[in-house]
């Protein structure tokens, strides 16, 4: 599987992007989910969720997809009556933020490791608790900061590494 698109944070006043997928839980409850068009190879699941994170409460706040037939996902299709945020009461485990630069790139899903991990552990809908996980630190003048929210898997004009 290649890389994918993260989806977006908003935490503490900061753009973030989200190695995790809390919307995939509210369909595995519900028992379906709509058909999305995949877009990309690196956007299997055809939408990018953006969240927020409120007096400690996590919301869906947008989603940027399409489905099959063409028309736009929106919140107020997938939660008639919420056209502009939900809190995701369904939503519990260990979400993981990339921090720093990129340390080893893995083609695969979100399996790439960089120099740290902020980690927030939620049940149902709310944080419980912060940590950060220091992977390693990565040689001065190397590759650029973070995952970067608009990060995509093309490697034009990238050099190799000797």
């Amino acid at each position: 599987m290649t890389a994918q698109m993260p989806e977006r944070l908003t935490y503490k006043g900061e753009q973030l992007a989200l190695a995790e997928q809390p919307l995939w839980d509210f369909f595995k409850l519900a028992g379906s989910q709509p058909a999305m068009a995949a877009t990309s190879s690196a956007l299997w699941r055809g939408y990018i969720g953006s969240w927020e994170i409120t007096n400690e409460r996590l919301y869906l706040v947008g989603i940027d997809g399409r489905l099959k037939d063409g028309s736009a996902l929106t919140l107020d299709l997938l939660f008639p009556g919420f056209p502009d945020r939900v809190f995701a009461h369904w939503y519990s485990g260990d979400m993981r933020i990339p921090r720093g630069k990129l340390l080893n790139y893995v083609h695969a899903g979100y399996a790439s490791v960089y120099e740290g991990d902020l980690i927030l552990n939620i049940e149902r809908g709310v944080v419980v608790r912060e940590r950060v996980r220091h992977n390693c630190k990565a040689p001065k003048g190397s590759g650029p900061e973070g995952y970067r929210i608009d990060a995509l898997t093309t490697f034009g004009g990238r050099k190799a590494r000797t």
